[in-house]
């Protein structure tokens, strides 16, 4: 995740999504955390009540299907040896 994490702060998106699926997803959402917690620190307006009106039960599912095949593509990419970026 971290080399995930490193390639996403540099731009490099296409290499994060190889690296790791589920780390360039976390970097997002990271981000998007931060400008958030930005916006709500400036501006003194409650974000996260927004945020609670979409159900668990459209995202949860989904970022646990991502995350299993993320598992998944990280140990196919390590065992056929085509885990690093060039």
């Amino acid at each position: 995740m971290s080399t995930s994490f490193a390639w996403f702060v540099r731009g490099n998106l296409l290499a994060s999504l190889w690296v790791q699926p589920m780390g360039l997803a976390l970097a997002a959402i990271v981000a998007m955390t931060f400008w958030l917690a930005l916006y709500m620190a400036v501006s003194g307006k409650p974000v996260w009540r927004l945020l609670s009106l979409i159900p668990a039960r459209l995202w949860l599912p989904a970022m646990m299907t991502l995350a299993v095949l993320a598992w998944g593509w990280k140990i196919f990419i390590h065992l056929r040896g085509i885990d690093g970026w060039h």
